[in-house]
């Protein structure tokens, strides 16, 4: 048996997960949860929670939706506790078994800590494979155990320096939360390009991901958690440390575009407002007059999708309907079944579509299957034509900061030219937003080609960190060719 939702969401990009901590609060794993409910978008696979009683940490991980698992008395019951951090997954390494959920447990000396995870480091697989090699035994295969056995073996004493000393080591993107007995650290890549941000609730502090999941525990955001900071919490107050060199914050743009919620707050910035501005200067760029409608892909697109129609003067109309309470539902994968799964998650609004030249707004485009899927049920509802417009540029390059992103070859836009997309998908006429308008929309005049204001390697190939482990297995491949070649 397959659950249909792997079906509907291979075209759609992924988050890693959302992260959550709390404090110093009696009702910290009932907090935990709501805040992970909130979080809930950032990863549907898997979710778990540890707490800490001032004498054991105590565990419940589950697969499947926060609801699913978390929301009976019991089961917060068995996690008392002032203090908890939380955790929501989308595997994008290590896949989606039950060693892999986190947070993760470890025994150091000093006492335990419990490790909660947002990125990816783009050099934990060779970091891994040192450690293997010198007697370490692994007990998942997330990069998360990584980071836990280089705190366990740093030779420098305080929990705090060992912090610092094992993500001196690591590559790429994180944001991390991590509950130990005394504390509740946070913890921010030097470039930001994965969110934190630090919250309070009376007495209590709380770590999230997005601001979002402080609102629904009615918690005060205090500010963001700076690029390249560790802030711990205990009961003297919070201290914040920032062992890194200085560099240029790189936040990852797509945070914006896709993965945050629109009502979050994200580095200052409305995640709603810039979607809407998105769309508006995607109507800037290419806007076709000789058209009828605006209709968004629900829900992502929407935002981008008003922004459109309110700079181009058009009317917007709820043409595609999205069922929200499909998720859960374990159907056989036949052939029939896959040809009707994205009508299981969308129907036309016919009346808004028949006879009407419609411009059709999406946030993105990956593999492009559900595009296809999508605009041929547009036609069947009797759109005379369909004007597709996304509103960021072509993805085309893969991801290793911690969205789960095809590899180029299956990209669509690392295939084809516009033409021949637009072709592939079946419109009258295709445009993305350029590069420079994504700029715009986010409030600068264009990209600095120098130094990039965000992390956007997904457009413009721009790696901003070494890709250590993709360069060792490009090595590797390439040693394995010589010696079949010789």
């Amino acid at each position: 048996m397959v659950n249909y939702m792997s079906v509907l969401r291979e075209d759609r990009l992924h988050e890693d997960c959302g992260v959550f901590g709390v404090f110093n609060h009696p009702d910290a794993a009932a907090l935990s949860v709501l805040g992970l409910h909130a979080l809930q978008h950032r990863g549907q696979e898997a979710a778990g929670i540890v707490s800490f009683d001032g004498t054991h940490f105590n565990s419940e991980k589950r697969p499947g939706l926060v609801g699913d698992h978390f929301s009976d008395a019991r089961t917060i019951s068995r996690l008392p506790g002032r203090s908890a951090v939380g955790h929501v997954r989308y595997s994008t390494i290590g896949g989606s078994v039950a060693r892999n959920i986190q947070p993760l447990f470890a025994d150091l000396v000093g006492g335990g800590c419990a490790c909660a995870h947002n990125g990816h480091f783009t050099n934990a697989v060779t970091l891994r494979n040192e450690l293997v090699h010198s007697g370490a035994i692994f007990q998942s295969t997330c990069d998360t155990e990584t980071f836990l056995h280089l705190l366990a073996r740093s030779p420098i004493a305080g929990i705090a320096h060992r912090i610092v000393d094992s993500l001196r080591q690591i590559e790429g993107a994180f944001a991390m939360v991590m509950l130990t007995t005394k504390k509740l650290v946070g913890a921010r890549d030097p470039l930001g390009i994965r969110p934190l941000v630090l919250g309070q609730l009376e007495d209590a502090y709380i770590l999230a991901s997005e601001t979002c999941a402080l609102d629904i525990i009615g918690a005060h955001f205090v500010r963001d958690i700076e690029p390249g900071e560790i802030v711990i919490i205990s009961e003297q107050g919070i201290q914040s440390l920032r062992p890194f060199p200085p560099m240029k914050p790189r936040p990852c743009v797509f945070e914006y575009i896709y993965f945050a919620r629109p009502d979050s707050i994200v580095g200052g910035r409305s995640v709603y407002e810039h979607r809407q501005a998105m769309g508006r200067e995607l109507a800037r760029e290419s806007h076709n007059t000789n058209t009828d409608v605006v209709i968004p892909v629900p829900d992502s697109g929407v935002p981008a999708a008003i922004g459109y129609a309110s700079e181009a003067n058009m009317p917007f109309e709820l043409g595609i309907i999205r069922n929200h309470y499909v998720g859960r539902t374990f159907i056989q994968p036949t052939q029939q079944i896959r040809q009707q799964s994205v009508k299981l998650k969308h129907n036309t609004n016919r009346t808004a579509i028949r006879g009407r030249r419609v411009i059709l707004i999406d946030d993105s485009i990956v593999r492009g299957t559900t595009s296809i899927k999508i605009v041929q049920m547009l036609y069947e509802a009797g759109a005379r034509e369909i004007h597709f417009r996304v509103a960021c540029p072509p993805i085309a390059h893969p991801d290793y900061y911690g969205i789960d992103t095809p590899e180029e070859e299956q990209l669509l836009a690392a295939q084809h030219n516009l033409e021949s997309m637009k072709r592939h998908i079946g419109v009258d006429s295709l445009s993305f937003l350029s590069v420079d308008g994504l700029y715009r929309a986010m409030g600068y005049s264009g990209r600095d080609p120098v130094s990039p204001q965000f992390t956007d390697h997904c457009f413009t190939g721009d790696y901003p960190t070494p890709l250590t482990d993709q360069s060792v297995n490009r090595h590797t491949e390439q040693l394995s060719l010589l010696t079949e070649i010789g």
